[in-house]
């Protein structure tokens, strides 16, 4: 069981990719993904570098940028369906590095999981305004009908909040993100562990 999934966004942050992330390991979260799409490759590597060492003993990953992924010594990195392939990734990183890939549908799950992949984000669950390039969203029934039929982990993304994070555990998820219901808090720790008890209590 992933449980809460993080993913950093310091265009929602009240306070910060670093005092989210300090708050998320506080709260038992055990993967990190450090996503900042409008920061130039210096600033990544730097605050990448920061939170490298502050997920010790957890692990982090980094959305989309290998370089930056290798650089800092990350445990792997997200893909979306548009980014590097994942067999020029796993090239790249080798057998023992972690990557993931977002997915849209039932097949892209199958091929995610033939190519071995190490997990899956079935996005957006629900609609979501927290990406500009996101796709209209799967709903439930999809991550249903992947873990009925794929032994691949899911990992619900988009749009997700504490009304509907029951139903995406009922449907079988293995963990969830919620972005803007979590980082534009005011204590972004009482809002992760409140998720994190769902999974406790199913």
């Amino acid at each position: 069981m992933i449980g809460y999934y993080f993913i950093t966004d310091a265009g929602l942050s009240r306070r910060g990719n670093i005092s989210d992330v300090k708050n998320a390991l506080a709260a038992g979260v055990k993967i990190i993904q450090y996503r900042n799409k409008n920061a130039a490759a210096r600033q990544m590597y730097e605050e990448a570098l920061k939170l490298r060492k502050l997920c010790k003993g957890r692990i982090l990953l980094i959305n989309d940028r290998l370089d930056i992924a290798l650089a800092v010594g990350a445990d792997g990195v997200h893909l979306g369906q548009k980014d590097l392939p994942y067999q020029i990734a796993r090239k790249i990183l080798g057998r023992k590095k972690i990557i993931g890939l977002t997915v849209h549908n039932l097949k892209e799950a199958r091929q995610a999981q033939r190519w071995g992949a190490d997990y899956i984000g079935v996005a957006p669950v629900f609609p979501t305004n927290t990406k500009s390039d996101a796709v209209r969203a799967v709903g439930i029934k999809l991550i249903r009908e992947i873990k009925a039929r794929l032994s691949i982990p899911v990992v619900a993304l988009g749009g997700v909040n504490l009304s509907n994070a029951k139903d995406i555990i009922r449907a079988g998820a293995d963990g969830l993100c919620a972005i803007s219901a979590v980082v534009t808090k005011k204590d972004v720790r009482a809002q992760i562990q409140k998720y994190q008890r769902l999974f406790q209590d199913a």
